[in-house]
């Protein structure tokens, strides 16, 4: 019953961010919580520290038109400390609907009473996001910003 409540909040958080609205998603994290995401020389590269450090995470992912779904999710431990692990699969179509950006992700999250405290996002193909990087400069479609800093 729980997993199937977490599941229906985080598909409805995650519905509501590929409309541009990623509230809901950011008021389950910590104040003081951490997002990794994987190195390079991107946007979205380094490790976001605080809520306000990942609501600008969240307003690059939309501003870059971003859409995503969770295909799948795992939970283990006690509600006070879960780990949840999540399959999201995200993409991004330019101004005329062409596809400028698919990939596979896996999300691993800490959680302690529910709230998210540490997050590592891993992507199948970090060329792809490079990439999307470079196509999102060519289309103006997000503001240009260095990778956070370490």
């Amino acid at each position: 019953m729980l997993i199937r409540l977490i599941l229906r909040k985080l598909r409805s958080d995650v519905a509501r961010l590929s409309e541009g609205d990623y509230g809901p998603l950011l008021s389950g994290y910590d104040e003081n919580a951490v997002l990794h995401f994987n190195d390079g020389e991107h946007r979205w590269a380094g490790e976001h520290r605080g809520k306000a450090a990942i609501e600008r995470f969240l307003q690059d992912f939309v501003g870059a038109g971003v859409r995503g779904e969770i295909l799948s999710l795992w939970i283990g431990g006690p509600p006070w400390a879960m780990t949840l692990v999540v399959r999201f699969d995200d993409r991004a179509d330019g101004p005329g609907g062409e596809r400028i950006y698919e990939n596979r992700t896996v999300l691993v999250a800490r959680t302690r009473w529910g709230r998210i405290v540490e997050q590592w996002d891993y992507y199948e193909d970090t060329a792809r996001i490079l990439a999307f990087e470079q196509r999102l400069r060519e289309l103006q479609i997000a503001p240009d910003r260095s990778p956070v800093t370490h």
